[in-house]
Parts: C-alpha cells; structure tokens; sequence
C-alpha cells in the first residue's frame, strides 16, 4: 500500500515538474526566437550644408524622406519633385533630407557652397540639405551604413543604385521602404505613405 500511494504521489509531482518545465523552455525559446528592436535613425547627428550639426532626433514624430541627390545627373530634375511634396507636406508631420554625393559618375563635384547656391537658385529648395557624403564603398557614411545594412536597421539589406534613391522612414525612426531612383518623389505610393494611407 505504502509503494501504491508512494507511486501515486511521485505521478501527481511530476506532471507539474514537467509542466513547469515545458513552461519555462517556452519562455526562452520566446525569448530567444524574439525580433530585435529595431533601430532608428535617431541616433545619428550629421552636417549640414552650411556646416551647422543636424540631429536626426529633433524629427522624432515625422516622416522623413531620405535622397542622395547629384547636381549634374539625368535624374537632377527630381529636386523639382523633392520641393513640391516638400512645399505640399513639409513641417510637423514629414520632412525630406537630401544628401549630396559624388559616387556615380562624379556627378556631384561641387563643394558644399556650390550645391546650396544650385539647389536654391536652379529648384528653390528649403527642406534640409546636409553635407557631401559617400553612400557605398569603403568610405561610406554610417547613416548610409544604417540604411544599408539590415543589421543595422532591421528591415533589409540594400545598396544605393544611383543618384536620388530614397528612403523612407515612419515616426518612430524605422526604415520601412526602399524607393527605386528612377520613382519619383512625387509618386502615389509614395504620397499616399506620407498621408498615412
């Protein structure tokens, strides 16, 4: 009798071992099988044109636009695209940034003072323009290095194909979508994105 009860005792335990057990492996295998944080844009502070620091966190709660533009490229004439959706839904809830550089076809040679006075005079442009940067290669910039690598930015890998690709970026700082150079800033998919819809 006493072995009966002993054996009905160690079955009654050991369900609940098992349990707590199973319970406890499935924690960590959540815990471990959990997608990292993405992270954000924020962490970045650049240079401006004019030499000013421009920190990407003062834009938290905004969409931003990200583009490498080029002054002597085929495709310059976006900056006219860039300026109207930057004229339509610039301020307190979307923001465009442009970043010069001469990575293809060194069709950005000027210097930073060049650019602005082309970008003013030749598109009028007001949002951010920050300083020359290479986008790819070993020189790369890190925000590029950020918006390149999904193990920096969690969302994928890319490369910069050529002049004004563009990133977009939600409220929080994530990257959410790779722009093609050829699609214009203009584009419905990319104005129903910045209405939200």
């Amino acid at each position: 009798m006493k072995k009966i009860l002993a054996i009905a005792t160690l079955l009654a335990i050991t369900p609940s071992f098992a349990n707590k057990n199973l319970i406890n492996t499935n924690k960590e295998t959540q815990m471990t099988q959990a997608p990292k944080d993405k992270k954000s844009i924020y962490q970045f502070k650049v240079t401006d044109l004019y030499g000013e620091e421009f920190d990407f966190a003062s834009l938290k709660g905004k969409k931003i636009m990200i583009v490498n533009t080029a002054s002597e490229c085929g495709l310059t004439p976006q900056y006219k695209q860039l300026q109207s959706m930057y004229n339509e839904f610039g301020g307190d809830n979307f923001v465009i940034v442009g970043f010069p550089a001469n990575n293809f076809g060194s069709q950005e040679p000027g210097t930073n003072e060049e650019i602005a006075t082309f970008c003013e005079q030749n598109y009028g442009v007001s949002f951010p323009m920050m300083n020359k940067i290479s986008v790819k290669g070993k020189d790369i910039a890190p925000i590029y290095e950020f918006l390149t690598k999904k193990s920096k930015n969690g969302l994928e890998d890319s490369e910069v194909q050529w002049n004004f690709q563009k990133y977009l970026i939600d409220e929080e700082g994530h990257l959410v979508k790779v722009i093609n150079p050829r699609t214009l800033p203009d584009d419905p998919e990319i104005k129903a994105w910045v209405k939200g819809k």
